[in-house]
Formats: structure tokens, sequence, C-alpha cells
């Protein structure tokens, strides 16, 4: 399978984030394309990592599967045959989208970002540790880092075009979209999030906190859109080495970002664009380390036909 930096496929291109690619197909309905971009501090490599777009996409999808009983989504299909089989403008570029690509509902996207966390770190331990609250809200006292919460905390956060979204209370996102709805975001990520992390601490993972977005469909449904418990939008620690009182090693782009500080700290990258030229030693440990959750996850080795 050939990395991709970016895509060029005979539908309407919608939408570019920092990895994905949207197309629209029609009036109902999107294709999202996940490339091998990656992006570390707010900044996209020049490089790409292979095999990193197929594991976000089919991770998804697996949890879409796994989760069609607790919430409906908008995942239609992600594999590439059916999706050019409903789509026959797509003839011809099925290498393009082999483990890639998914076929969605459109839905009206909230613009809320939905955290849920099982565990403290991150930029919520950073905040605790300075002042004892998350999102200004005060926390129980005396925790420690990577300690895990007594119940899941949910910190909704406003999306960002650009930089780092922002942390918000319960109360702000109930303004920004309306009481109902934000009962309902919040009911569906903690059902979304209860599922997922028992499953995922049956196969050895613990996934310490989250990220959700959901969409209004064409019948009015609030439905779960996006990625779902990826390793680009959650944090998976290996449960066999969980210790708290310390930061966890983590299945994500961690070594990228190891090698980013080394060098930021070392003065020969100063944390903006243009990034450095990544080592290939970094680019494939970046890889595996992305298959590893694939595998940690399903049980399966992550195959593209």
């Amino acid at each position: 399978m050939t990395t991709m930096a970016s895509s060029d496929l005979p539908l309407p291109k919608i939408g570019r984030g920092k990895v994905r690619d949207i197309y629209s197909v029609g009036e109902d309905r999107v294709l999202l394309l996940t490339t091998d971009r990656i992006s570390a501090f707010d900044v996209v490599m020049n490089e790409t990592i292979p095999m990193k777009g197929a594991v976000l996409t089919q991770i998804s999808a697996w949890w879409f599967n796994q989760l069609g009983g607790v919430v409906p989504h908008h995942m239609i299909s992600a594999d590439a045959d059916e999706i050019i089989k409903q789509v026959p403008e797509l003839e011809g570029h099925r290498a393009s989208l082999a483990g890639r690509a998914m076929l969605c509902k459109r839905t009206t996207v909230f613009p809320i970002e939905c955290v849920i966390r099982g565990y403290i770190s991150g930029s919520a331990w950073k905040e605790y540790a300075a002042s004892g609250t998350l999102a200004g809200e005060k926390l129980d006292s005396g925790m420690v880092e990577s300690q895990k919460f007594t119940n899941p905390v949910f910190s909704p956060a406003t999306k960002a075009e650009t930089g780092h979204d922002e942390n918000i209370t319960v109360s702000r996102m109930r303004e920004i979209i309306g009481e109902e709805d934000a009962f309902t975001l919040e009911s569906m990520t903690r059902a979304v999030y209860t599922q997922g992390e028992e499953i995922a601490r049956e196969a050895g993972i613990i996934i310490c906190d989250t990220k959700f977005e959901f969409g209004r469909d064409g019948d009015g449904r609030i439905i779960l859109i996006d990625e779902v418990m990826t390793p680009d939008s959650s944090r998976f620690w290996a449960a066999d080495v969980y210790k708290p009182g310390q930061p966890q090693p983590s299945f994500d782009k961690q070594p990228l970002r190891d090698w980013l500080d080394v060098e930021r700290k070392a003065g020969r990258w100063n944390g903006e664009a243009p990034p450095p030229k990544l080592p290939q030693e970094v680019i494939d440990a970046t890889s595996q380390r992305y298959l590893d959750a694939y595998f940690r996850l399903t049980g399966e080795k992550l195959t593209v036909i």
C-alpha cells in the first residue's frame, strides 16, 4: 500500500483537514478519505506515515460496528468495493479508496468537541496541577497524574479551525447549542465511552480520554460522526504497564512527538512550520505504533487489499 499525502477524486471536495479530505456525494452523503498526513504540536509534517490513514479509518469502522446498538452513527460503508458500487464515479480509483475511505451520511455538525476523560492527563492534568480545576471548575483535591476519575468527566470544547480547541464548561455548551441538545450529546458521549472503555480494557487497552463529534442527519436525528476512539482522537494506554502518578506510554504518535521535542529543546526547530525533516526510523516507529494499536484492539493484523 503506497502512502498518500493528498487525494484527487472525481467528486466535489468540500473540506480538507490536517489529515482527512472530505468529498460531497450528492445531497445526503459524504466521502471521508483519511490520508497518511500527520501533525504534531499543530504542525503538519512533510512526510507521511505508512498505513496511518487505513488504521484510523478501519479502527473507526470497527468501532461503528461494535457500537451500532448503543448510538446511531453515520457510517454507510468502509469497504472500497461497496463504496464504488454505490458511487460509480469512483470506478478506477480503488487504490486510493482501499482501507482509507468511508462513505457516510451527511449531517449538520455540532460546533462542539465532546471530550470525556476517564483519567486525568494531558491538558487536563496541566490545568489541575496549576489550579485544581478543569475548564475552570473545581475537581477533587489530591489527585496524581494519570489517576482514574471516580466517574468519567465530561469536558466539552469548542472546535478551533486552527490551533488548539478551547475547553469550556457544560453551562457554556448549553448556551451555544441549547439545553436539550447539550443533554443529548453528553448522554450519548457517556454511553459510547462506557461501552468502548469496557471493550478496549478486555483487549488490554485503557482509553484514558477521547473526543467525539455529533451531527444531525436529514431526519433530524443526532448521530455519532467522524472518527471514533482512534489513536488520533484518544489516548490509548497499555493496561499491563499502567501506573498512576506518572505519564503513561501511549499507542499513538508518541515517537514523533518525542523526537520533535528533542529537536525543539536542542534549538534545531522553533516549534513552528516548516517542520524538520523526519528520519526514517521515526517514520517507521510511528507507523508501527499505529498498527500495534489496531492489532491490540481488534485482535487482527491490518491488511489492505
